[in-house]
């Protein structure tokens, strides 16, 4: 049975896009915190998911949502620690992530890889759309090829890159004292994941990408998703596992000689409909997966 394309992954972007760098009413939206281990709290508000750890050398976050946003964000700080903010980590280049860099900026370090900085201060073009450059207050200080490695608040903080996944210059946050690792949008928790093709990204790289971390982390630990709810490992696993059967369903169907409008027509398993309640549909997650392997 056919079913009815709510919007193509570009139209979904676009729309996202739109939304935020217009004149988007944030009046409404609230800073919510929630306490996750030991000096590590997640602010949810609207954007991606914000880290914060909090101790006797201040604060340092991860991620920062949208600029009309940022006094909102000052309070939630100042309510869980009257210290000042030493550090910004950004885990990739996206506005909804990085938005509030241009503020923050001003008072922070902002750290990042180095492919965020260069996205960042440098025109895009993603499927055809210009991005214009941030301003460069909003532009990391601190970039890192590999892995950076940051002692603060009484623990080590591993910021590892994670090559061609969500895009080209994300990282993971891991919190090595509290046991809490930050996923950046390598983790949409109960959702189909945005994978920017545009900006370095790979279906692939990105499920390996996952796989890696699940390797390295602790059982116990929590984990901040990009988008979505606070979780587990047994939540990202179910998500990793989300990601193989999906990318296998339609590679068997592109070895078959399917096309793309023959394989949305089959679907995916019909377990994962509900993942694509979020703003990537289950046939724009199709889509994404077919451009990501035809790329190959």
């Amino acid at each position: 049975m056919k079913r009815t394309r709510i919007i193509t992954i570009v139209g979904l972007f676009f729309l996202l896009l739109a939304s935020v760098s217009a004149a988007q009413d944030f009046s409404q939206v609230e800073i919510e915190a929630t306490h996750v281990s030991g000096s590590v709290h997640m602010l949810v508000g609207q954007g991606g998911n914000i880290g914060v750890t909090v101790g006797e050398d201040g604060i340092m976050i991860v991620d920062d949502q949208f600029a009309p946003l940022a006094d909102k964000i000052r309070a939630a700080l100042k309510d869980l620690n009257s210290g000042d903010l030493k550090f910004v980590l950004n885990t990739h280049w996206h506005w909804d992530h990085t938005g509030g860099n241009q503020e923050f900026g001003k008072e922070a370090t902002i750290i990042a890889h180095h492919n965020v900085r260069k996205r960042l201060s440098t025109t895009q073009n993603v499927r055809g759309r210009v991005v214009e450059p941030s301003p460069p207050e909003a532009w990391p200080v601190i970039t890192f090829d590999e892995s950076v490695s940051i002692h603060f608040n009484g623990e080590t903080i591993e910021v590892m890159h994670l090559p061609h996944g969500h895009t080209d210059g994300d990282s993971i946050i891991y919190f090595t004292g509290s046991k809490v690792v930050h996923m950046g949008d390598h983790f949409f928790n109960g959702f189909f994941p945005f994978v920017d093709l545009d900006s370095g990204g790979d279906v692939r790289g990105y499920a390996e990408n996952v796989q890696q971390v699940l390797e390295m982390i602790p059982d116990d630990v929590k984990v901040i998703p990009g988008h979505g709810p606070l979780a587990d490992k047994a939540d990202l696993r179910r998500f990793h596992g989300m990601m193989l059967d999906t990318i296998a369903t339609v590679e068997v169907h592109m070895a078959d000689g399917k096309s793309l409008e023959e394989i949305k027509e089959a679907g995916l398993d019909p377990k994962w409909e509900s993942w694509g309640k979020f703003f990537i549909n289950e046939d724009a997650w199709i889509e994404t997966i077919h451009a990501s392997l035809s790329r190959e």
